[in-house]
């Protein structure tokens, strides 16, 4: 797979009090986007629940570029940067562009899949193995060892 994106709309509700998008919500557009990714691909809330699994998070960071506003365009990517041989753990960065052609933010976060019973990181079943292996990857791709 070459490129996932998805464009979002950005609503009155997103903006802070200087009339631009309130810095948590491109927190928000990450996870809508990765989510997104994974139900689009057979990765659901449901298989999760009836698997016992899910997707953690260990770091998140946001590179604010530019201001993003009410009205404005807005597209979000996803690609993996780094993930261990098993799919344990695995690193991803989205970013996010306005009206087209200008990078307004870059998110870059760490994570792992981690059995919700035994509440221990876990390997994802086959199905996430398989998609990671096909997922977009982001220049200087790499599979890390543990």
């Amino acid at each position: 797979m070459d490129i996932y994106q998805k464009q979002i709309e950005i609503r009155w509700a997103d903006l802070d009090p200087n009339f631009h998008v309130l810095h948590s919500k491109y927190f928000d557009f990450g996870a809508y986007c990765r989510m997104a990714f994974f139900v689009e691909n057979g990765i659901t809330q449901q298989l999760m629940q009836e698997q016992n699994f899910g997707p953690i998070i260990f770091r998140e960071e946001c590179i604010f570029k530019r201001e993003l506003n009410f009205g404005d365009s807005l597209l979000i990517n996803f690609s993996l940067t780094k993930v261990t041989h098993d799919h344990t753990r695995w690193s991803m960065m989205h970013e996010l562009w306005k009206n087209g052609d200008t990078l307004a933010a870059i998110i870059n976060l760490d994570g792992a899949w981690m059995d919700t019973v035994k509440r221990k990181l876990t390997i994802p079943p086959g199905s996430v193995r398989k998609l990671f292996e096909n997922a977009p990857r982001a220049e200087g791709f790499e599979v890390i060892t543990k």
